[in-house]
This record gives C-alpha cells, structure tokens and sequence, in this order.
C-alpha cells in the first residue's frame, strides 16, 4: 500500500509540473520560439517535444494519479464502474460532435493530445473527462453527505453538482485552448460566449451528468465514507486544473469567463469539500465514541 501511495503522489507532483511547464511554454517560451531557437537542434528539439507530448504526459500522470487513488480508497471495482462509463460515454459524445456538431457545435481537434480515436478525437480527451469528473463527483457527493443519506434527492443534487463543477472547469479552458498561439482545438463557426458556443456548455454538462448518472446507479449499493484526507487529492486534481485553464485564459485577457468558472466552480467545490470533510470527519469520531461505549458492556458479559 506504501507504494501505492508514493506512486499515487508521484504522479500527482508530475501532473502539476506538466501543468506548469504547459503553462510557461505557452504563455513565455512559444511567442518567443526564437529565443529557444537560438541554442540549436537542443533548443528545436526541446520545442518539438514540448509541443508534441506535453498535454499528453500532462493528462496520463492526471489519469495514473486519480486511478491509483480510486483503486486504494475506493476499490476495484467502484473505480471501474466510474472509469468505464466516463471514458465510454464522452469517447462516443466527443465522437458524435467532432462528426456531427452535436451535442457541442462544430470543432475540430488539432495536434498537441496525442493519437487520435478514428482521426478524429485525441485519447487523452476521455482519459481527463474521467479524472476531472471523477474528483469533481467526490467532492459534490461528499458535500452532500450523500454516504449517510442517500436519498434520490441527494442523489440527483450530486450528479448536478457534480456536473456544475466539471462544465465550471471548461468555462477557463475552453477560450484559450481554442484561441491561443498553440491551440489545440478550434471552432469551424466561432461561437458568442468568447468564441465558444453556447450549446457546448450544454453538451459538457449533459454528457457528464450522464455518465455521472451512470456511475451512481452502479453505486448505489456502495458506502463512500471518505475522511478530510481522501478527499483531499480529488480537490487538489480540480484546483490544479481549472489554475491551468485560468493562466492560459487570463493571459490572453479572458477575465469574464475565469470568473464565472471561479464563482460557480472553485468556490462552490471549496466549500463542498470543507462541508464533505467536516461530516465525515464527525462520523468517524462518533463511530470511534460507540465503539468504546459498547466495549465495558462486552467485557462485563463476558
């Protein structure tokens, strides 16, 4: 378990770096590629693999951390019953889009995320729609304090948190991803919203409530009690990545749709997980208090 959990932490220190490093290219190194240029084929190559692989090491270390973390804490098979659906579903979502428009409008991906499904969707795509989902639906489900409660209310309010959070997240991505001097994505009929069409927030939201949907059906059999601790990588993984969205977004002087994903995402996300951690921590101590209430009765039978 120790290794799994060095592994885990590996990864995520990887990921935020990868994150970093992205960041700094894109805003710094990449407008003034000369600067790099000037050392050569070191500099070229340097620019070449940066550009090449730099989301995809960013995304797998994400994708290994969040799994190595749902396989210890939650187990194999809840991890599997999230992962299955998330990837699948938003494959086949991104798939139909890229194909049709729908549910997200008329886009294209370029190059920088890695091989691409059928040439159309890169397979990276789905591996973040899991990871990102994953800690966003913990953190919503926490909050909720679904584990004690799990009415169909309850239920339904995390899966639209849930949602809430992960569309907040492209609210400080999407403009830049699509606009800036490295895109990695753009749009055959640029949208209202900042370039961005309005129906893509619908389809994000859509597409991951219902493989959120999905993945609470699959576990509504399954207590989730998680203590402050666990769900604190969940919220490190969602503040990492919308912090990377807003730079690129910020840099390029999107400050309206930064705000938006700040003021219904992170805050929101905050105080869900303080809410979540606090309830689960007072289920703990209350469950420790009864254990060593019971425990003189049971000597005293005996």
């Amino acid at each position: 378990m120790k290794q799994l959990v060095l592994a885990e932490r590996v990864c995520l220190i990887g990921h935020i770096l990868a994150k970093v490093f992205g960041l700094v290219g894109i805003l710094l190194v990449i407008p003034h590629a000369e600067f790099i240029l000037h050392f050569g084929q070191v500099g070229e190559n340097a620019m070449q693999t940066s550009m090449a692989d730099g989301g995809v090491v960013d995304i797998i270390f994400g994708t290994v951390a969040v799994s190595i973390y749902a396989y210890r804490v939650l187990g194999l098979g809840t991890w599997l019953a999230f992962m299955l659906p998330a990837v699948s579903i938003s494959v086949g979502s991104e798939l139909l889009g890229t194909s049709t428009g729908f549910p997200f409008g008329d886009y294209s991906y370029l190059s920088g995320l890695g091989y691409k499904i059928a040439g159309l969707v890169p397979f990276t795509i789905p591996l973040s729609w899991f990871y990102v989902g994953l800690s966003a639906y913990l953190i919503a489900r926490a909050g909720l304090n679904l584990a004690e409660k799990p009415t169909w209310g309850r239920q339904l309010g995390a899966v639209a948190l849930g949602a809430l959070l992960f569309t907040c997240w492209d609210f400080a991505l999407e403009p830049a991803m699509s606009q800036t001097n490295l895109p990695f994505w753009f749009w055959e009929q640029p949208g209202a919203f900042y370039g961005t069409p309005y129906r893509n927030y619908a389809g994000w939201f859509g597409t991951s409530a219902l493989f959120m949907s999905v993945a609470g059906i699959l576990w509504r059999n399954t207590s989730i009690k998680l203590k402050r601790s666990q769900l604190t990588l969940p919220l490190v993984i969602y503040l990492s990545n919308f912090a990377f969205a807003a730079g690129l977004s910020l840099g390029y002087g999107f400050f309206i749709p930064v705000s938006l994903g700040f003021i219904f995402g992170v805050i929101p996300a905050i105080l869900l997980w303080w809410k979540g951690a606090g309830v689960s921590s007072q289920v703990a101590v209350e469950g420790a208090n009864q254990e060593m209430a019971v425990a003189p009765v049971e000597m005293a039978v005996k």
